[in-house]
């Protein structure tokens, strides 16, 4: 038993070069995978990444694309400045007119004034000469019964008097509240007919009067009217006072 085992080995050594000779020469095996025809390799590990290529060239501008749609609006942004005027245009036609306003106040609030003139021919020395003939006193602040103008608004005032003079000389004098401001003197020439005037600017207080007297004794009181030769006293509010409201 043991001679025949070794016997059977000893073949099995002589034969097996020779089958692997004949394998040899019938088939070749692929260079890249060593003893495929026996045993394949394990699988070997997937290499490190390689490094990022070079930047390409710019490539050309596509076709315009379409329109797109309209956005939303924006805020309102701020105030520009102020641009040019720019050029006038034509002028246009006349409106219509329109309705008739209201009657509104005087640019004047405060008035006063007077003018008279002399209805007798002599008047009396030493007291008011009485001027009766009234061209303007709306106010009623001249009194013709007593020749005086009464002050109802303080202010300042502007008086005149222009008077004829005939058959004998005239002395006048313009009062304030019994004190002579004034005075005008004119002598008589015969055959004739002078004229004696005068005037002044006087400020006044609320119940001041105001008067034109003949002074004097003698023949001075040669004041003349009548149809055709007047003689005349007159006076208005120039300015009321400031705190006169």
């Amino acid at each position: 038993m043991r001679g025949s085992a070794g016997f059977l080995l000893c073949s099995l050594l002589l034969v097996a070069p020779r089958c692997t000779e004949v394998a040899a020469q019938d088939v070749q095996p692929d260079p890249k995978t060593p003893c495929a025809n026996w045993m394949g390799g394990a699988p070997g590990y997937p290499g490190h990444n390689g490094l990022p290529g070079r930047d390409g060239k710019d490539g050309k501008d596509g076709l315009k694309g379409e329109k797109g749609e309209e956005g939303m609006q924006g805020p309102k942004g701020d105030q520009g400045e102020i641009g040019v005027p720019g050029r006038e245009g034509p002028r246009g036609f006349p409106g219509y007119p329109g309705q008739k306003g209201e009657k509104g106040e005087g640019a004047f609030v405060h008035r006063s004034a007077f003018s008279v003139g002399l209805k007798e021919r002599a008047p009396h020395p030493n007291v008011p000469i009485r001027f009766s003939k009234i061209f303007y006193n709306e106010q009623s602040h001249y009194d013709a019964s007593t020749g005086k103008f009464l002050c109802s608004i303080p202010g300042t005032y502007y008086f005149a008097y222009h008077l004829t003079v005939y058959l004998t000389d005239v002395k006048v004098s313009l009062y304030k509240k019994d004190k002579a401001v004034i005075f005008t003197y004119d002598q008589f020439q015969k055959n004739n007919v002078d004229q004696a005037s005068g005037s002044v600017l006087l400020h006044l207080s609320s119940g001041d009067e105001v008067w034109l007297q003949v002074y004097g004794e003698g023949d001075n009181n040669g004041v003349y009217a009548d149809n055709i030769n007047d003689s005349t006293f007159m006076g208005f509010l120039l300015y009321p006072d400031l705190d006169v409201h």
